[in-house]
């Protein structure tokens, strides 16, 4: 087990990337550690941000690229490594990691989340084989073909806006009669000549032989398709903290706009905590008042 450290960043999205930027600059002896060698979770597999100040369009990997050169040309200290349980000691954090163990006065914890599944039949056996989480990551091999998208949010449209300058044909199914997701959004999908949005529908089954032949609706629909994009939202991934903080039902620390959760010296930034918003924009202010917290912090415990 490490020397204790001020603080321990566990997650290296753009809540985690900001934290240790911030940390770099405020002269504390931390460690970020994420399961990716390159950082930067669900961001990097994001095609275009067109919502991040200063970026009339970006590519999502670009975008944590830069945050992540950012840490480390300061000379922010990374390591690849997945978190697998935090405990509380006293008033310091033992942090235990698949390939090593760590000791902190502080956490920032900004594990992000991960894609929901639908739950229905056929999901688990064609997963891989027809039925996808990530456009981007697998949208090239439905190049030309027909593909359906799952779901009403801003993932869904923005998963379903790409799929449509690759695949011939894209069918967005949503269980409600109006989309969730931002309307400019919304209305370029509906402006897309090679798109078709089917309302209040819920997927039944999905079903193909080795991949995916087509789905069925609840209401009998069959629909041909190639391939099944399930964008229905995300889960916390705060499994590794759920024995020493409060959270929601959904699984979501709670924490406000000061991050602070139910633990002292435990701070929730980034997707994983409750907010009215998740964005990009708001993880790294999250990452950047949760140091603004810690460094509090660790001075109320050396007076």
């Amino acid at each position: 087990m490490n020397d204790m450290l001020d603080l321990f960043i566990a997650g290296g999205g753009a809540a985690g990337l900001t934290a240790a930027v911030y940390a770099m600059r405020s002269g504390l002896d931390f460690i970020l550690a994420d399961i990716s060698s390159s950082m930067g979770s669900q961001i990097a597999l994001t095609d275009e941000v067109d919502n991040y100040t200063g970026f009339d369009s970006v590519n999502g990997f670009e975008l944590i690229k830069k945050f992540y050169e950012h840490a480390k040309s300061l000379g922010a200290p990374m390591v690849n490594d997945e978190v697998s349980l935090i405990e509380k000691e006293n008033k310091s954090f033992n942090i235990k990691c698949a390939n090593n163990e760590y000791r902190a006065k502080t956490v920032i914890y900004c594990a992000g989340a991960t894609h929901r599944e639908l739950g229905v039949k056929g999901e688990k056996e064609f997963s891989g084989h027809g039925v996808g989480y990530c456009a981007v990551c697998d949208g090239f091999f439905y190049r030309n073909k027909t593909v359906i998208v799952v779901g009403g949010g801003n993932t869904a449209v923005t998963d379903a806006l790409y799929l449509s300058k690759i695949c011939k044909r894209v069918i967005v199914v949503h269980r409600r009669d109006k989309f969730r997701a931002d309307k400019g959004r919304v209305q370029k999908l509906i402006n897309t000549e090679n798109t078709e949005v089917i309302y209040s529908a819920e997927l039944d089954e999905i079903i193909g032989d080795k991949t995916v032949k087509a789905v069925l609706l609840k209401d009998g629909r069959k629909i041909d398709a190639d391939g099944v994009f399930i964008a229905v939202g995300v889960s916390p991934r705060s499994g590794a903290v759920k024995n020493i903080v409060k959270t929601d039902e959904a699984g979501y620390i709670i924490a406000g706009e000061d991050c602070q959760t139910s633990t002292a010296g435990l701070f929730a930034a980034g997707d994983v905590r409750t907010k009215a918003l998740r964005q990009i924009i708001t993880a790294c202010a999250d990452g950047a008042n949760s140091v603004c917290g810690v460094t509090a912090y660790l001075e109320s415990q050396d007076s």
